[in-house]
């Protein structure tokens, strides 16, 4: 059977990057369980997610120790204690989320291409060691779009000090707060550059694979479904903690990248700027077959959006943001983080502005090499007041992982360069204004 799957999976694979999509849905349904293919994009329904806007939730903070992601309101306390994954029955039939994170999960775990950083999955375990008086603790938010548990890094001299930037970062698929937090090492930055780290964790009732449902119509719209409980989440900490307004940051990995992507571009007003890691841009996908597409192609629709998201309202400001893709990414098309930036970066620094001559007085190119390590280029993009606006890092050689994480962590690449130092430096210098 399971040869059988694999070999399904396999074709599967051939056939979505030949461009047939619809066969590749097909097939790969059937390898997972599923009886039928899933409802074409005519029947998703704009508004099937808009009755009434979600803004309000409620916030716990459970205890000190670690999580289990999967969590909702009503079974937390219970799964704080019990922090190892279980297997899970998943019965037909299967949604478009379950469905897409099933075969991405199949993706990820069989056919990656060779790349040493990933020869290693890390399971789910306890979190390690945390300097004496900083704090790493649990909790959950439920509005009417569902409920999502978290953990909340808290730096030492917190109470002491004025307030903090905050920064969110969404994991990518079949990793836990735990797991990115050790990946990312972001809370041994939060000790240099004292700052809150918001890790919200995607429930397996929502993806069977905990990947944040970057490709539905329903999730990428302000006050809605995952968004609306990851900006709610955010207010919560920030209004319950001594959380600067002004510095509050989101970055992810992968499908985390993607969401940080919508997060950016439906809560401009909340977030001062945004990290993509190997993500995709906001509205990249519309259902499974696009989600795909966009995936082994790259996004064709920087700049279009579908109907449900031309519902969310147009950003108020243009959010800074920094990209890292590695040239090599065999799980989301390097280029994606070229469609990123085209969606993100003012006109007057986009590179079709560049002249004939192809010099562009707002774009300034860096090439460096890590000791030991990848070569990478880096690229600035000015806003046309002058200031630094837009980042892309081209990890060349690197493949689908954290630049420069820690091998505690699944899915980094120590080989570097530091993509948790530059966005920090970004974020920083970035405010809200």
């Amino acid at each position: 059977m399971n040869a059988r799957r694999n070999s399904d999976l396999l074709e599967a694979t051939r056939l979505t990057r030949s461009g047939q999509l619809l066969e590749a849905t097909a097939l790969i349904q059937r390898a997972l369980g599923s009886r039928s293919a899933p409802p074409p994009a005519a029947n998703v329904s704009p508004e099937s997610n808009t009755e009434g806007t979600v803004i309000e939730g409620n916030f716990r903070v459970i205890d000190g120790g670690s999580i289990a992601p999967d969590s909702t309101a009503q079974d937390i306390d219970r799964e704080a204690a019990d922090i190892q994954d279980k297997p899970e029955t998943v019965t037909e039939p299967l949604s478009a989320s379950s469905r897409f994170g099933a075969a991405l999960r199949e993706k990820l775990f069989k056919f990656r291409g060779p790349a040493p950083a990933f020869d290693r999955i890390v399971p789910q375990q306890a979190p390690e060691a945390i300097p004496e008086g900083a704090q790493f603790i649990t909790g959950s938010y439920t509005n009417p779009a569902g409920s999502r548990s978290y953990k909340l890094y808290i730096p030492r001299g917190y109470e002491e000090g004025q307030p903090l930037p905050l920064v969110v970062m969404l994991h990518g698929c079949t990793q836990s707060p735990d797991d990115f937090a050790a990946g990312t090492r972001m809370n041994e930055f939060a000790e240099k550059e004292p700052c809150l780290v918001l890790y919200p964790a995607q429930s397996k009732a929502a993806n069977c694979s905990k990947c944040w449902n970057w490709f539905n119509p329903s999730d990428q719209c302000v006050d809605q479904g995952e968004p609306s409980l990851i900006a709610g989440m955010t207010r919560d900490i920030a209004a319950r903690y001594k959380v600067d307004p002004q510095r509050i940051y989101v970055a992810g990995l992968s499908a985390g990248g993607a969401m940080s992507a919508t997060m950016a571009m439906t809560y401009p007003d909340l977030y001062a700027a945004a990290g993509i890691h190997s993500g995709l841009p906001h509205a990249a996908a519309h259902d499974l077959p696009s989600a795909f597409a966009a995936m082994q192609q790259g996004a064709k629709c920087a700049g279009r959006q579908t109907k449900s998201a031309r519902n969310s309202r147009a950003p108020a400001r243009p959010v800074p943001i920094i990209v890292f893709h590695g040239d090599q990414d065999t799980t989301v098309h390097p280029g994606n983080g070229d469609q990123v930036i085209a969606q993100f970066s003012p006109a007057a620094s986009h590179p079709a502005a560049q002249s004939e001559t192809g010099a562009n007085p707002g774009m300034k190119v860096e090439r460096g090499q890590v000791p030991n390590g990848h070569a990478y280029t880096r690229t600035v993009y000015r806003h046309p007041s002058g200031l630094p606006h837009v980042e892309q890092w081209t990890i060349h050689g690197a493949d689908h992982a954290w630049s420069g994480g820690s091998t505690r962590g699944s899915y980094t690449d120590p080989r570097g360069p530091d993509a948790t130092k530059e966005m920090m430096r970004f974020f920083l210098a970035h405010p809200l204004q």
